[in-house]
């Protein structure tokens, strides 16, 4: 069938009031160029872009431009249905197929016969239901579950992916003949990074629909506050952009934004992982910059260095600590009358100092034992209150100095 040409001009009206696309970029009039051209036709159409790009607004706005338009569009998100259920969704069931089926049913693709099935995630699908799906697109004949009976529809297929469906059929996940059935006809969908020239014409046009909704007037938003919009990432897309602007307009009852205000409601910045579709070569290729990565790693070495520096301050302050301490024990000591304190054993005069001088934990600790012992003429129990540790650890370290002595 003949692909007609149509100017992208005499449509842009349809194109924001009646379908929701807007952008003036030129990638995206690109894909509206290939929308236009596409959606009259039967021709199978494989949507790709990433998430939150707007991949359901293009296949309803392919239904409604082509001549099925008349006849029902339904939308499965292949991945948001377990295994077990979706082959029951896809194509019906008969009343006692399994336990809980009551009654007959009919299935997504009975209830979109003449119209258009918009399958999202369709890289999700599992491999026993692509089978099946291939029928179907190759025949227009299913069977509901439970029975033999053949069925036959007519039915336009949408499908849509944020993966590296190429890859998927590389590695097993996904059916070659199925995705060469699908690849009769392909749309990119560029994110929001690569149509940021778009952005005051989104955020305009969400900021209009969230006050007309609130039944307020929107006033309007800087040029400050719209560069700013500009430079973040949004990784979510459309989604993200249309969430952030209903938010904001709708918590500042449609008054004119400035970017003071802005700022009061940016998310907080995030690593992402960026997923870059080769529209030249119609191929999907998942990559990471070369800036992306320098920038991953400058952080990480700035976090190292002041993570260092802290401990190294920590230990500083530690170290300080004890040096008064010692200081603040030797005064004590040098202070306290020569019949307050003496050793346990006979020793050199000098041994106490020595340790002090010598900074030998062990050494200090004895003698700080034995220092004790003396003062409270051998009671243990208030010697252990006085150098604050409990009664057990106590003889544990007269044990460990081989201090035995006798009350």
């Amino acid at each position: 069938m003949k692909i007609q040409k149509i100017n992208i001009e005499s449509q842009k009206e349809l194109m924001v009031n009646q379908l929701g696309i807007i952008g003036q970029s030129a990638l995206i009039e690109n894909a509206i160029e290939q929308l236009i051209q596409v959606a009259p036709t039967d021709l199978a159409v494989l949507i790709l872009g990433d998430t939150g790009t707007g991949k359901e607004v293009f296949a309803n706005a392919i239904h409604k431009l082509s001549k099925r338009y008349r006849y029902p569009f339904l939308s499965v998100n292949c991945a948001a249905i377990p295994e077990t259920l979706l082959e029951s969704e896809l194509f019906g069931y008969e009343r006692g197929a399994f336990t809980g089926a009551n009654e007959r049913r009919i299935g997504f693709f009975e209830a979109a016969n003449k119209g258009t099935l918009f399958l999202d995630e369709i890289g999700e699908m599992p491999l026993s239901i692509q089978v099946k799906l291939l029928r179907i697109l190759e025949t227009g004949e299913f069977s509901r579950l439970g029975s033999s009976e053949i069925h036959k529809v007519q039915v336009r297929i949408v499908a849509a992916t944020n993966r590296n469906i190429e890859n998927e059929v590389y590695n097993g996940n996904f059916r070659s003949d199925l995705f060469y059935r699908l690849n009769s006809f392909r749309i990119y969908l560029p994110s929001l990074k690569e149509r940021k020239e778009d952005i005051p014409l989104l955020f305009d046009f969400f900021a209009k629909q969230t006050a007309e909704l609130n039944k307020f007037t929107f006033q309007g938003i800087s040029q400050e506050a719209i560069n700013i919009l500009q430079k973040l990432e949004w990784n979510g897309n459309i989604r993200e952009l249309k969430n952030f602007t209903e938010k904001v307009v709708t918590l500042e009852n449609g008054e004119y934004l400035t970017l003071p205000i802005i700022q009061k409601y940016l998310p907080l910045g995030l690593p992402a992982k960026s997923v870059v579709f080769n529209d030249d070569e119609n191929k999907l290729m998942p990559i990471k910059s070369e800036d992306d990565f320098k920038k991953f790693e400058t952080t990480l070495f700035l976090k190292a260095l002041f993570q260092l520096e802290s401990k190294i301050d920590y230990l500083k302050n530690q170290n300080e600590k004890i040096l008064n301490d010692i200081d603040a024990i030797k005064q004590e000591i040098y202070q306290m009358p020569t019949n307050n304190y003496y050793s346990v054993e006979e020793e050199n005069s000098d041994s106490w100092a020595e340790s002090l001088n010598s900074l030998n934990l062990e050494n200090i600790e004895k003698e700080l034992i034995m220092f004790s012992l003396k003062k409270y003429n051998g009671n243990r129990k208030m010697a252990a209150q006085s150098l604050g540790i409990s009664l057990r650890t106590f003889y544990r370290k007269l044990k460990y100095y081989n201090l035995n002595i006798e009350n």
